[in-house]
């Protein structure tokens, strides 16, 4: 596992378009990988806790100082899948 977080720039893109994306790189990661999520949308701080929570990946809360907005989570091993369509309806 690296100590460096995986960055994804998630722009100005909504927050279910950018759940989509998140839900696809998490795939591809080790459990335990910590990644900063660059979310610009109003509604990251909310909606983001709430997915971790949904699918028990650790959401560890806005990056400090970070400029555009930074979120942080942690890849869990025993997360809970979403569907594909949907990145707030369990599978």
């Amino acid at each position: 596992m690296s100590s460096d977080p995986v960055v994804i720039d998630g722009g100005d893109r909504s927050c279910v378009r950018l759940l989509l994306e998140l839900r696809g790189h998490i795939a591809g990661l080790a459990p335990g990988t910590v990644i900063h999520l660059i979310a610009s949308d109003p509604a990251a701080p909310i909606d983001l806790p709430a997915w971790c929570h949904l699918t028990g990946h650790a959401y560890l809360g806005p990056v400090d100082g970070a400029e555009p907005p930074t979120y942080a989570l942690r890849v869990s091993a025993d997360a809970r899948p979403t569907s594909a369509e949907s990145p707030w309806r369990p599978r």
